[in-house]
């Protein structure tokens, strides 16, 4: 029996994640279990918003961490309304993807619907970013995965964004207060905030981003390019086993219920068979 799953975001000037978020997750769920909180009056409804539930947010400029906490918060009292008509409530950022291993060959309802949740599941952190020697810049029509082939083991993107009851989020999904977390063998969280160089140097331009101390936030997916361009990448599919194990049973001494990769940096190729799904 397939279980009836929304998917919710909050996201601010940022259409063309949000145009490929509808698409994904429309897909895979149904337009009209979409919610999507735009954050401001003045955001435009994305263009192929179907049968989306879209929202207007009174915008608050606030610094980053402030403004985290208060859009985790928020978020996570919607979810908890959401649950008492759907059975879960995929929680993720618009440049996030929740994707099940084609070897399963199921769609993402039909995974998560087989699976026993309590109180939630992560994926596999992929940090999609450029190889800057390798590829060139992205050309927007085309799909990501078609274009990147390199991915940082991230921890960061480890999230528990799959709920079954209500929870409080902490800042950017990272963790679900007071509870563990388990990271599910067939689930992958793919971030494509790294995904295009060029992109980076726009979103500097941005003077929302800028005005609000999102700049070491930007930096840091600068980074993730750097270190996968200047690293040797893995192929063996071992490696993401390893990445599991060590993210189940190393956590940061402040935060047990966070994954943490121990300080590696594990570069690795992603699998063919993922090519072409967002």
């Amino acid at each position: 029996m397939i279980k009836k799953i929304a998917a919710i975001t909050m996201a601010r000037n940022d259409s063309f994640f949000l145009e490929r978020w509808i698409a994904y997750y429309g897909k895979q769920l149904g337009e009209e279990n979409l919610y999507i909180y735009l954050d401001g009056v003045d955001q435009p409804i994305p263009e192929n918003a179907g049968k989306t539930n879209v929202i207007h947010c009174e915008r608050v400029a606030e610094h980053v961490v402030k403004a985290e906490k208060r859009r985790l918060g928020f978020l996570s009292e919607v979810a908890a309304e959401l649950l008492k008509t759907y059975d879960l409530v995929i929680g993720v950022d618009a440049d996030e993807f929740l994707v099940v291993d084609p070897k399963r060959a199921k769609s993402l309802a039909a995974y998560l619907s087989s699976l026993k949740i309590n109180p939630s599941v992560s994926g596999l952190g992929f940090d999609i970013g450029q190889h800057l020697t390798l590829e060139p810049t992205l050309n927007y029509s085309k799909p990501f995965m078609e274009q990147r082939e390199y991915a940082l083991l991230s921890s960061r993107y480890t999230k528990p964004s799959v709920i079954a009851k209500p929870v409080k989020w902490g800042s950017g999904f990272h963790r679900v207060k007071g509870h563990n977390f388990h990271i599910d063998p067939n689930l992958y969280l793919f971030h494509f905030g790294s995904v295009d160089m060029e992109m980076i140097r726009m979103r500097f331009q941005d003077k929302d981003r800028m005005a609000t101390g999102r700049e070491k936030h930007i930096q840091k997916r600068a980074k993730t390019m750097h270190i996968i361009t200047g690293k040797k990448a893995l192929t063996n599919e071992g490696w993401l086993s390893f990445a599991r194990r060590l993210q189940t049973f190393a956590r940061p001494v402040f935060a047990w219920n966070k994954p943490s990769m121990a300080f590696l940096d594990l570069v690795v190729k992603v699998p063919e068979r993922f090519k072409g799904i967002i």
